[in-house]
């Protein structure tokens, strides 16, 4: 019986483990796509308690305390911080199988120094020995350089000023922390706060927004603002990919319905949504962007929930949307004019990883080594068995060798350790390989196929 999380956690062969620490372990970190407020990094964020770090806007944590029948209040509520950690111990204890119990016990360990086991026994050791690292200091700026990153690009809407990424900028901070480009409320023509929002998208750009054109040229100037901020990435989030070409002139009518508090029939929508996303493509395309497009996420399930506690609070679902059709006839409009960015590919839905492993296998272009890429499992996917199925299906399907690796997508400050779990399975994947006899010991070559999917292939292809 092996010991818990020891050195070896994960590594089930010696060439697994060769690999791990030899290779991977040490490798400096890009956080290409998270959802870190570049704000707190400003402030150097401090924190009060461990409560405050792992359960403020961590849905993950939210969902098991839910279905572990903890109140609201100790989860979103107003239950003092040392109740809500107690429940989170006692919950945690529960959860066997679960990655968050891994991920737990990593930042227990990286950054705490504790080696033990979180239970509700324990609480109380645990949430002084944390409470006593953060309180002398250790805070969100200390976090990021503990954890060896290089690179963080945040998520941020078109309409934002980036004051924050400005400050960060001229602080001498020794991260990168880049802007990427979110269009999302732009695209979103159903939205209840549409129109809303392009009044205040206008503000930011000084100009009115009245037609398609008026909004093109403003989103040109954004991206131009974005781009000079050192923005290299995008990332639309899509319930379902639209797909109806048309023409400018119909995705203005859409347009000015909407602003008018006029109906629009679906297909207006969708022709508005497919002409404002190729222009955005075609402009990443220009610039050298990379595009990531996730879908396949169903909003807001609880009804009651989501009218008592708003969004991003742990009530989402995978969807079944059969979304490749349209995704395919994205990528292929823009191909066909040789306007196609760099391409990460992204489904909750973990049927969809083959298809999207063979879409990107049919768009590559014989130019950028992986062009067009299925990117790490997402969200209900991060787990051990999501991440090899995505892995070993990648690998089945193209050249894993040119894998832009590992994200948190996370709020968090302390998620990355979610890197050191993504590089343990890698190297255990390919190491069984290797100990089945599929593929040659020849330690150079996989150990640089080890390094480039951990840390080089992101640096090249981001080239931030």
């Amino acid at each position: 019986m092996k010991a818990f999380m020891d050195e070896d956690f994960l590594l089930s062969t010696e060439p697994a483990k060769t690999l791990y620490h030899n290779y991977a372990e040490k490798q400096p970190i890009i956080d290409y796509h998270c959802h870190i407020s570049p704000k707190e990094i400003a402030e150097d964020l401090q924190y009060d308690n461990i409560t405050q770090v792992w359960l403020g806007g961590d849905h993950y944590k939210w969902r098991l305390l839910r279905a572990n029948g903890i109140p609201e209040d100790y989860i979103t509520g107003n239950a003092p911080d040392r109740e809500k950690f107690q429940a989170w111990a006692e919950t945690l204890e529960k959860a066997i199988g679960n990655p968050i119990y891994h991920w737990t016990h990593l930042e227990l360990k990286r950054y705490f120094g504790y080696d033990g086991i979180l239970n509700g026994r324990t609480a109380e050791e645990v949430w002084n020995l944390c409470n006593q690292k953060l309180r002398s200091g250790f805070g969100a700026r200390e976090m990021i350089v503990q954890s060896n990153v290089q690179v963080i690009c945040t998520t941020d809407d078109p309409a934002d000023d980036l004051r924050y990424h400005q400050q960060i900028a001229e602080s001498g901070f020794d991260v990168k922390v880049l802007p990427a480009f979110r269009p999302d409320r732009a695209v979103n023509l159903e939205k209840p706060d549409f129109t809303e929002y392009i009044h205040m998208l206008g503000q930011t750009a000084g100009r009115e927004i009245r037609s398609f054109q008026d909004l093109l040229t403003v989103m040109e100037e954004r991206l131009a603002f974005f781009d000079r901020m050192g923005c290299r990435v995008s990332d639309h989030g899509l319930g379902d990919v639209p797909f109806c070409l048309g023409t400018d002139a119909e995705a203005d009518a859409a347009l000015k319905k909407a602003l008018a508090g006029e109906p629009f029939t679906e297909k207006e929508a969708e022709i508005y949504k497919t002409r404002l996303i190729l222009f955005c493509a075609r402009a990443y395309a220009k610039r050298g962007w990379v595009m990531q497009i996730h879908y396949g996420a169903l909003r807001n399930t609880n009804t009651r929930a989501f009218r008592s506690l708003g969004p991003d609070t742990g009530f989402d679902a995978i969807a079944d949307t059969g979304c490749i059709a349209p995704l395919s006839g994205l990528l292929d409009t823009l191909a066909q004019t040789d306007e196609l960015p760099k391409t990460i590919l992204y489904s909750l839905n973990p049927n969809d990883n083959r298809l999207l492993q063979v879409i990107a296998g049919g768009f590559q272009d014989g130019k950028t080594a992986g062009k067009i890429q299925h990117g790490a499992a997402w969200w209900f996917n991060d787990t051990k068995q999501g991440m090899e199925a995505q892995l070993s299906g990648y690998a089945e399907t193209g050249l894993l060798a040119n894998f832009v690796g590992m994200l948190t997508d996370s709020r968090s400050f302390l998620s990355y350790t979610r890197h050191e779990y993504f590089r343990r399975i890698l190297c255990n994947l390919i190491g069984q390989l290797v100990e089945n006899g599929e593929y040659p010991s020849d330690m150079e070559t996989l150990g640089r196929m080890i390094t480039d999917i951990s840390y080089q292939n992101a640096e090249k292809y981001f080239a931030f």
